[in-house]
């Protein structure tokens, strides 16, 4: 599996050429690193570390993913990415609006966070982005040269060494919120040395699901039961004692078309356990991987097992043109129409998304027009800096992927150029539309049973014209019957006979309709039994105030662009608690003197419930005024946490402040936030210190 790239440095500097050796006890941007020898994992360093809260995972599995895989064929995907701990490592996000990221989660059951450093802990953003999609998340274990053979040796010395080692990963799992291993023992071995290392593998699986139900440790196909280093491109009698202790086998990339096969029948009842690897750069992996991904996928679909897709990165570290997102949304479209889609998403209420997905389009071009990337909160832009932070990602829209020889006259894309309603991205519907004609575009297919429940919606538009965007919602019951209901401003009599239900939205006033957005809600009652399947955007133009059809027209500009969907099952926001109720407090508070009397502060602010409950919110702003005499500046956005605590790095600090003031304000599951007035804050003096 090697594919050596250099390991990017760990920590900012001012003199990049001579950074200083990185202490992660010392305060810092909070970033993720990997840990590199058995004595930090024995010595459970890592729990010592400044930056280990800041890496703990805040989304949980969404239920029923928690448990074993479903029994048919999967798709793992194993990130390996310029090396690991790229612009992924700063925890609180960095500011490459361009960098990596994956937003195809539909098609991925396994995600695999790989480096080549001897413990890969998955920086947060991806199990937390992973999470809300129903997607698993592993670490890598991974022993390699000769370094590698040196720690074999002190591993797999005794049965306890071995026990003593797996059950330090396991705690590394339970502790950051990942849901298990792959492990790659890729030296030679002494004969003797495999009897602990199978016992080594048994009791890491066995210590993951009694801790993580539904957890994942699976092995890479590497030394065989000889101690030899020797990948065998199947399964066989040399790697299936190692495939017998845990949950699966990852099958080196170098398979021939009849692998699959052999590897199926030594399998028995457990094939969907083997994922044949292929490789996206195409090293002697079978069809060449690459634009060719789709010539391994057929083999592998057509013989019932499951895949293991290595370094998708190909994409994003060749720059494929025309630009990253369009590569990227083209090479995931082969792997959908080769493996189909097998997952569905959502399954359980709320349901909110603002579409972010943190990767950016014509970068360059963008940059050179001068359109700054833009982080806004419910409708106001709140930052222009540019950012990237994949925990921020929204669940992402199923969108099929048309190009630009596609007859239809709308086109549907996530876009980043214009303001957003949240975070900072929207999905955008451009072309042309002819009077009482519609156009539908699939966002979600979804399993979600909603019982008999009213479900309350809200979604933000913005439109140009006569452009009208609603939703449709598809449903199935237990006696098969299907339903659709047809959601959207303005009176829709002339859609009445297309749709089972044709229900008008209310427009709700907000602050963030001063940037033009326009808020859309509305409810739906159900029966017991109905079962959400599918969400569309429909775009349609319609006259305000007539219920009459008009006069048919020639094709006419339609322009919508949806910013965020929310659905729930009451129509009023979370009770959000009391500022009283929260204790804030700063740490690890450092000056600095600046030019003409400024100064930068750096510290850590952290913030809990008196009352010692898990306040479980999706997210944290942060916010600050500096406040001078009998001058109070408007609050100064920093940055989103999805942990209790935030880190603040050389805030300028004018001369004339006399006070800083911390804002936390919470975030709920359906995307409401605390009003500012009254959220918990936290004050310094910015005095002379």
């Amino acid at each position: 599996m090697s594919r050596a790239t250099p390991e990017p440095e760990l920590q900012q500097t001012s003199d990049p050429e001579n950074p200083p050796p990185f202490d992660p006890t010392q305060p810092s941007l909070p970033i993720s690193y990997p840990i590199k020898t058995l004595e930090e994992l024995e010595s459970r360093s890592y729990f010592k570390s400044f930056h280990y809260p800041f890496n703990k995972a805040s989304v949980a599995l969404q239920p029923g993913s928690s448990s074993s895989l479903p029994n048919r064929r999967r798709l793992l995907v194993c990130h390996d990415m310029q090396g690991g701990y790229g612009d992924d490592k700063w925890v609180q996000g960095g500011t490459n609006p361009g960098a990596y990221s994956i937003w195809h989660w539909n098609l991925i059951d396994v995600f695999v966070y790989f480096s080549h450093s001897l413990v890969t802990l998955p920086p947060p953003c991806w199990t937390n982005t992973a999470h809300r999609h129903g997607v698993k998340v592993l670490g890598t274990f991974i022993t390699e040269w000769d370094e590698g053979r040196v720690i074999c040796d002190r591993l797999l010395s005794t049965k306890e060494s071995a026990h003593l080692y797996a059950e330090r990963l396991t705690e590394l799992a339970v502790a950051l919120g990942f849901d298990g291993w792959l492990i790659n023992i890729e030296v030679q071995l002494d004969l003797g040395q495999i009897a602990n290392l199978k016992d080594f593998v048994n009791h890491l699986n066995q210590t993951m699901h009694s801790s993580v139900p539904g957890s994942l440790v699976i092995w890479y196909d590497s030394v065989t039961t000889r101690g030899e280093l020797h990948w065998q491109d199947q399964l066989n009698e040399l790697n299936k004692p190692f495939f017998d202790v845990c949950d699966g086998i990852f099958v080196n990339y170098t398979w021939k078309k009849n692998y699959p096969r052999l590897s199926v029948a030594a399998a028995g009842d457990r094939k969907f356990d083997v994922y044949m690897g292929i490789d996206v750069f195409g090293r002697g992996t079978y069809g060449g991987g690459q634009w060719n991904i789709g010539l391994a996928l057929d083999v592998l679909k057509n013989d019932n097992v499951s895949a293991a897709v290595f370094a998708p990165g190909w994409v994003y570290e060749t720059k494929q043109p025309p630009n990253f997102q369009t590569a990227q949304t083209q090479w995931w479209a082969l792997v959908e129409k080769s493996w189909g889609i097998l997952r569905s998403y959502p399954k359980v209420l709320p349901l909110y998304t603002n579409f972010d997905q943190v990767a950016t389009i014509e970068t360059f071009s963008v940059h050179l027009r001068g359109h700054g990337y833009h982080f806004s909160i419910d409708g106001a832009e709140v930052s222009a800096v540019p950012w990237c932070n994949i925990s921020c990602q929204g669940l992402q829209p199923l969108l099929e992927f048309a190009d630009n020889s596609s007859p239809e006259t709308i086109r549907t894309l996530v876009g980043f150029k214009e303001a957003s309603y949240s975070g900072g991205g929207n999905i955008k519907f451009e072309g042309t539309l002819e009077d009482n004609v519609f156009f539908t575009r699939r966002l979600f297919n979804g399993e979600m049973p909603l019982g008999d429940l009213p479900v309350f919606f809200t979604y933000s538009v913005k439109s140009e014209g006569d452009s009208q965007l609603g939703l449709i919602l598809r449903f199935s019951s237990t006696m098969n019957e299907s339903m659709s209901i047809l959601l959207g401003p303005w009176e829709l009599n002339q859609f009445s006979s297309i749709f089972s239900k044709v229900i008008t939205t209310r427009r709700r006033e907000h602050p963030g309709t001063a940037s033009g957005w326009v808020l859309q809600e509305g409810s739906i009652g159900l029966t017991n039994g109905d079962i959400l399947t599918e969400i569309l955007a429909v775009c349609y133009r319609s006259k305000p105030g007539s219920n009459e059809l008009r006069p048919a027209r020639g094709p006419v500009k339609y322009l919508a662009i949806l910013g965020h969907l929310s659905m729930k099952t009451s129509p009023d926001n979370p009770d959000f608690p009391p500022s009283s109720s929260w204790l804030v407090d700063g740490h690890f508070i450092k000056w600095t003197p600046g030019s003409q009397s400024s100064k930068t502060l750096s510290l850590k602010i952290i913030w809990k419930l008196k009352d010692g409950t898990d306040a479980a919110f999706r997210n944290y702003n942060i916010y600050v005024k500096k406040l001078a005499k009998k001058v109070e500046e408007v609050q100064e956005y920093l940055g989103t946490a999805f942990v209790e605590a935030f880190y603040v790095s050389n805030l300028p600090v004018p001369s004339k402040t006399s006070i800083l003031r911390f804002i936390v304000q919470a975030c709920s599951a359906d995307g409401s936030s605390q009003k500012l007035v009254d959220c918990p804050t936290f004050s310094i003096d910015a005095g002379d210190p």
